[in-house]
């Protein structure tokens, strides 16, 4: 189980400093926080549900909400809540029913994180993506956020492709192809610079 700040990040983020200049200041800005594991898969991939496609206020607040209506964030919890009462959290009907799914196969023991922590990243994504609603993003968010890998660039992330605009190129967004060139000169630390961009929008962390 990952809890707490990853053993690699005072080490990632000298480097990155030094790679680039303002990955340097981003750092600086913010030097007492840091990413987080929970320690808990379960509740960082129904986060991630509810994340999907909206900013991260918004995915706190329709969070905070769900888990008020459950008292915890537990599969049993989710499969016996009323579907209208989770739609009434600020839910998608079809985020309602992906959340349902997630909890069923948890529920069944079909998810078994120790079995991964040896598995490459590509393997994770290809397990994960076959349960309805879970796309790469959602197990990207897994990957950095759970199991602490180091080198995850989201490029489908709203608040990555936002704050490289607004870091490099005057708020313009860019290509994917250019971000991921951009972004060789982060190797291989692209959680930790990832992390750091959203704190360039969101001061304070969300964690998934």
């Amino acid at each position: 189980m990952l809890i707490g700040k990853p053993d690699y990040w005072d080490q990632a983020c000298a480097d990155l400093s030094a790679a680039d200049p303002i990955l340097a200041k981003l750092i600086a800005t913010y030097p007492q926080i840091s990413l987080e594991g929970r320690g808990d898969a379960f509740q960082t991939l129904a986060r991630s549900i509810v994340g999907q496609q909206i900013s991260v206020k918004a995915a706190d607040s329709v969070y905070r909400k769900v888990l008020a209506h459950l008292e915890v964030m537990e599969s049993d919890r989710v499969l016996q809540a009323e579907f209208d009462a989770l739609r009434a959290c600020g839910l998608s009907a079809r985020k309602v029913e992906y959340l349902k799914d997630l909890a069923k196969h948890h529920a069944e023991g079909r998810l078994e994180p120790a079995d991964w922590v040896e598995w490459d990243d590509d393997a994770i994504i290809s397990e994960l993506t076959s349960i309805r609603g879970i796309g790469r993003w959602t197990v990207e968010m897994f990957l950095m956020f759970h199991l602490l890998r180091p080198n995850v660039l989201p490029l489908d992330d709203i608040g990555l492709i936002k704050a490289v605009a607004l870091n490099y190129h005057g708020g313009e967004r860019l290509p994917k192809a250019d971000i991921r060139k951009l972004a060789e000169r982060w190797q291989p630390w692209c959680t930790v610079a990832t992390w750091y961009f959203w704190r360039s929008l969101e001061p304070v962390p969300v964690s998934y």
